[in-house]
């Protein structure tokens, strides 16, 4: 939708209304259903829902480099881009559109996908994006449960027979080890255990495959900031709300969901304006890239949302899940999580704003 040759800027019902005609995925009477149905704030500005939101009373929100360049109606709103081409030419349009140049050694992260799955995000619907911006992919190990993503040298194996390493270098970073970044005002978490070459990158894409978790209720740019970047005892740290390195412990699905947005906020800080978030809605399966045998998908791809603002674009994601006429899967996954609570605490954290601006592309 372009008006005169120029962004068109629209609020979040008006563009869930739009995405509908042009995704031919959601139906444009589900607006009335989103706005109803949705745990989130519709108005021009936000507040935080989270279950604790009494401890946040006196506390100054961070200000981060996500809102500095946010020049929307509303001032610090930010912007969340979205296209209806789920391509290769559509996801490069969304990481131009954000506006924020890659520069320097660039890791883009994206989950190779554990094997037995295949909903990840394909090589070659990235390889484009990764080719311009001279990329490499990078992962960290996964908690040694018994996939192969658990160990370097079978983690590389599935990245190649998954087709990554054909169209760009991949690393594990925490191959030689991890290295901790410190989490301000953790509630649960103190530091967040990232792999060791994570460091050696001067800027990131975080380049997520929006979809359902088991236990999180969805997965976005949050969390492949979090469970993503984290290596595999800082992965344990995250599931077990800062208790332990091992395993996943058992807090609370608050204090999981919390713990999530405190590490992302970790990676947020030390990068600075130096990151992006990208979230690509199609193969949109209840399940995780990480599960080996993903539900099918049970809804229409929806397209590709970039922005500056993490918290912004994956609040973006879930309201077009609820807009949606066949959402009805992923919403009851996310619920039945109590899904949202991240975004809840990750506003209330000052990661970033539940409030946006839409702008197709």
């Amino acid at each position: 939708m372009k008006d005169n040759g120029t962004n068109r800027e629209i609020d979040r019902r008006t563009f869930v209304k739009g995405a509908a005609l042009a995704t031919g995925a959601i139906a444009a009477g589900a607006l009335a259903g989103c706005a109803s149905g949705a745990p989130a704030n519709s108005d021009a500005t936000s507040s935080s829902a989270s279950a604790d939101s009494s401890s946040s009373t006196g506390q100054q929100a961070k200000t981060r480099a996500w809102s500095s360049g946010a020049t929307v109606a509303g001032e610090g709103v930010p912007k969340v881009y979205f296209t209806p081409d789920v391509s290769p030419a559509g996801l490069v349009a969304i990481y131009e559109a954000i506006g924020r140049a890659a520069h320097g050694n660039v890791a883009v992260k994206v989950s190779t996908g554990e094997p037995g799955g295949h909903n990840f995000l394909q090589p070659e619907l990235i390889s484009d994006l990764v080719k311009t911006v001279d990329g490499t992919i990078v992962e960290c190990n996964t908690v040694n449960w018994g996939g192969r993503r658990g160990d370097t040298q079978e983690h590389m194996k599935v990245a190649e027979e998954h087709g990554f390493t054909a169209i760009a270098p991949v690393e594990i970073m925490d191959a030689d080890g991890d290295v901790v970044l410190p989490v301000a005002d953790g509630r649960h978490l103190d530091v967040d255990y990232v792999g060791k070459g994570f460091m050696d990158y001067d800027y990131v894409i975080d380049l997520a495959h929006f979809k359902g978790h088991g236990q999180a209720g969805f997965g976005g740019v949050i969390k492949n900031a979090s469970i993503g970047i984290a290596s595999a005892r800082g992965k344990s740290y995250i599931h077990s709300g800062g208790t332990q390195l091992t395993g996943f412990g058992s807090p609370s699905q608050e204090i999981f969901l919390e713990s999530l947005a405190e590490a992302t906020s970790a990676v947020a800080d030390h990068m600075g304006e130096d990151i992006i978030y990208i979230d690509v809605m199609n193969n949109l399966s209840v399940d995780c890239d990480c599960d080996s045998h993903p539900a099918a998908p049970s809804m229409a791809d929806i397209g590709i949302l970039g922005s500056t603002d993490p918290v912004a674009l994956d609040r973006a994601c879930v309201d077009l899940v609820y807009a949606a006429e066949d959402g009805g899967d992923l919403v009851e996954r996310m619920e039945s999580r109590n899904g949202t609570h991240v975004l809840d605490y990750a506003e209330q954290i000052g990661l970033g704003s539940q409030a946006y601006e839409l702008v197709e592309i």
